[in-house]
């Protein structure tokens, strides 16, 4: 499985906000918003942190989505 924030991007266009922001709002590292930007997994306080600043559940900000391998399979 991958992971999607997909739904934390739209987030943050609605709010008018930039990853950028994001990150320098939250105090998160450049390496976890790569991370991020790039479809893998954060630690639970990276995500805490974002949801605590938006006021949101993790599941309004991540998803998991199979993989196409795991679809055929």
């Amino acid at each position: 499985m991958k992971v999607s924030y997909k739904k934390l991007w739209k987030i943050l266009i609605d709010k008018d906000m930039t990853q950028a922001e994001l990150r320098k709002v939250t105090g998160l590292s450049s390496g976890s918003m790569t991370k991020m930007r790039q479809g893998e997994p954060v630690s639970m306080e990276v995500l805490w942190k974002v949801c605590s600043l938006l006021g949101c559940n993790i599941g309004d900000i991540v998803e998991f989505v199979m993989d196409s391998d795991e679809k055929e399979g």
